[in-house]
């Protein structure tokens, strides 16, 4: 399959800090593909260098075939990329129905409605938010905020979904309930880029996997070799 993302030899730093040594990796249409490391190793600087929040100092982001390089990341978001960041950023003083619907934006494509993602789409995949949507978004606990970013991102309509450490900090049964919903999001075609440090939420959801270690792509490969494989397993599943 051709690869819709393309992240292709990137640096990038943080004034004098590099972070990124030369990262790439490929995402095709209707992939799920993890990036998995422990923390600090720069999952999270390579979700913002694709979304251009930091951008790379070398190298490219590829798009469809379209360099978004130096793109503002409201362009990039534009034209079909949704950022889940691992800080959630809702907005806390606007309740749940008024988070989701200053979000909402029309499907791209040919434009049918039914195919896009509307409140009542974004309720049947987490029915709590139904019941939670007159609540403010700071009086949510943390599951429940994590479930709110994911859908003000869906309200959106992006055909790529970049999720930076979705289970961090959640509870043992929140964080299953979570993959059962990224899980089915996945089946439905959705493609994307789950970037985490639980080594087996990852490998019950990807297609394929990186492994990140200190800025550099270490392993690549099906998420069935990399369980399988126990000489893989012996030297990152300890991450």
């Amino acid at each position: 399959m051709a690869a819709i993302l393309e992240v292709q030899q990137v640096y990038t730093s943080y004034g004098l800090s590099q972070v990124l040594f030369g990262v790439s990796l490929e995402v095709a249409a209707g992939e799920c593909v993890c990036l998995v490391g422990r923390n600090g190793v720069g999952k999270t600087t390579t979700m913002r260098s694709i979304m251009g929040l930091t951008p790379a100092r070398q190298g490219h982001v590829v798009w469809k075939g379209r360099d978004i390089t130096r793109r503002e990341p409201y362009e990039i978001a534009g034209l079909g990329i949704g950022f889940v960041p691992e800080d959630r950023r809702i907005f806390a003083d606007l309740t749940v129905w008024e988070n989701l619907d200053v979000a909402a934006r029309r499907p791209r494509g040919d434009g049918r409605e039914s195919q896009g993602w509307t409140l009542e789409r974004v309720f049947d995949l987490f029915p709590k938010l139904r019941e939670l949507v007159d609540r403010q978004g700071g009086h949510l606990s943390g599951g429940e905020q994590q479930m709110l970013t994911i859908a003000r991102t869906l309200m959106g309509n992006p055909e790529l979904l970049l999720l930076d450490e979705p289970s961090e900090g959640l509870a043992p049964l929140v964080v299953d309930h979570l993959k059962d919903q990224i899980g089915r999001l996945a089946r439905e075609g959705l493609t994307i880029l789950l970037a985490e440090q639980n080594v087996d939420f990852c490998l019950d959801l990807a297609d394929r996997v990186y492994v990140l270690e200190k800025g550099h792509i270490r392993y690549e490969g099906t998420a069935r070799a990399f369980r399988e494989d126990e000489s893989i397993r012996a030297q990152y599943l300890a991450l």
